[in-house]
């Protein structure tokens, strides 16, 4: 009594250590994604958004919340390999996930021209921000924009 059995053992402690490797690899696969935040942008009474300037992480949420009547989100430009999704239904709640680092500019269709616009920066990442500086706009656009991105670049980390 007593004796362990030697290939019992073996057996065990070589288990042991797979369950703990595979633990440490399946919590480096699971908690990037559960430790993602949401940031919600609402659409104001003043044909604003809440937030004009919104950073996040890679792999973050942004919501935009149908506060107000008559407003959607359009993507105009970001970085390089982002492809823009369709633009949201007037007065519809709209998300998306960010997962390629840059800047990002979206305004509100019916009311961009007037100057609704917003910038996300994802990563603290300023790489394509000549090609936001370089977005055809209106007049009144053109001097949000540049006023969004004083306000970026001043929060630079």
């Amino acid at each position: 009594m007593g004796q362990k059995n030697p290939g019992y053992w073996s057996i065990y402690e070589n288990m042991k250590s797979l369950l703990i490797t595979f633990c440490l690899l399946a919590s480096h696969a699971i908690l990037p994604g559960a430790l993602a935040n949401s940031l919600k942008i609402e659409f104001t009474a003043d044909d604003t958004f809440s937030i004009e300037v919104a950073r996040v992480e890679v792999g973050d949420k942004v919501e935009w919340l149908p506060t107000n009547d008559g407003h959607n989100v359009e993507f105009l430009a970001g970085p390089e390999k982002f492809l823009a999704p369709k633009k949201s239904d007037i007065d519809a709640h709209y998300s998306l996930v960010f997962t390629v680092p840059g800047v990002y500019i979206y305004r509100c269709t019916p009311h961009g021209d007037s100057g609704m616009l917003g910038l996300v920066i994802v990563g603290n990442d300023f790489h394509n921000l000549e090609r936001i500086k370089n977005i055809k706009l209106s007049h009144v656009a053109t001097s949000v924009l540049q006023r969004l991105i004083k306000i970026a670049e001043s929060n630079k980390i």
